[in-house]
């Protein structure tokens, strides 16, 4: 079988290292690019079509899930994740059957998941593995996604880098921010300086920020909590949240009692 194409995403470079070294007696593998970021693993996995990718679950900025929920279905490859954390791949990956490596790395198993996922890929098992990638994507629910530990020494995000429609890398300040709006594959940042839609999903932003500051109030909004001037009781158990821009904003009944009982 020709080598497989291969692409190591991960923000250190000295994991990035350990991958290639523990991968090297893999002759059947051409590893054909490294990212230290998710945003530049986006775009390289779309231009490259890679077949297999170890993915580091956390990078600052998006993180490996939102690596993967930004590309469409016919553009995931076969994925080996990396995570420092056993609890939380204990958590997630097993129960969908998705294959990890812990760090530090130890070589034997990470060339037996580089067995497994040739197995899949020499069995046509293309479907089957998307499916089981989405399914993942579908039950990382924002409330697990922010229990995620955060590696030692990395606080939240002060600032978020994102590409704009001009394709300009920017940053955006969190102190800035007012509420975030959902928009298809898009975020609408209303900050006090007015409006930006970025390329970004709300499963890759959550995880990086301050729950203390920012709250999900709705499938479609997170809000500044020192942004909320008012919260109105409305119908069937959702509440409108008055903002000190004067927005109206919906928030569902299922993050009501989240939002609320903490402020109490």
């Amino acid at each position: 079988m020709r080598a497989l194409k291969t692409i190591i995403v991960d923000d250190e470079p000295l994991a990035r290292a350990a991958v290639r070294a523990s991968l090297r007696p893999e002759d059947r593998l051409d590893i054909v690019a490294e990212f230290g970021d998710g945003l530049s693993a986006v775009d390289g996995i779309r231009a490259i079509q890679p077949e297999l990718v170890f993915l580091d679950v956390q990078m600052p900025g998006l993180d490996g899930f939102g690596v993967l929920a930004a590309l469409s279905p016919d553009q995931l490859p076969m994925v080996i994740f990396t995570t420092a954390y056993d609890q939380y791949a204990v958590r997630a990956f097993e129960v969908h059957a998705v294959d990890y490596v812990l760090k530090p790395y130890d070589d034997a198993r990470l060339q037996r998941a580089v067995q497994e996922a040739r197995s899949r890929i020499e069995h046509g098992r293309w479907t089957e593995t998307r499916q089981t990638l989405a399914a993942l994507l579908e039950d990382l629910a924002p409330s697990v996604a922010a229990e995620l530990p955060r590696p030692a020494g990395r606080g939240f995000a002060r600032r978020v880098l994102v590409r704009d429609s001009d394709e300009h890398f920017r940053y955006v300040r969190l102190d800035e921010v007012l509420s975030i709006e959902a928009d298809g594959n898009n975020l609408v940042f209303h900050t006090v300086k007015g409006t930006r839609s970025v390329r970004m999903t709300m499963r890759a932003l959550l995880p990086q920020l301050d729950p203390a500051v920012f709250r999900r109030i709705h499938r479609s909004y997170i809000v500044n909590l020192n942004a909320i001037k008012e919260i109105q009781p409305w119908f069937a158990g959702d509440c409108v949240v008055l903002l000190t821009d004067g927005r109206k904003l919906r928030m569902s009944r299922t993050f009501r009692d989240q939002l609320i009982q903490p402020l109490l």
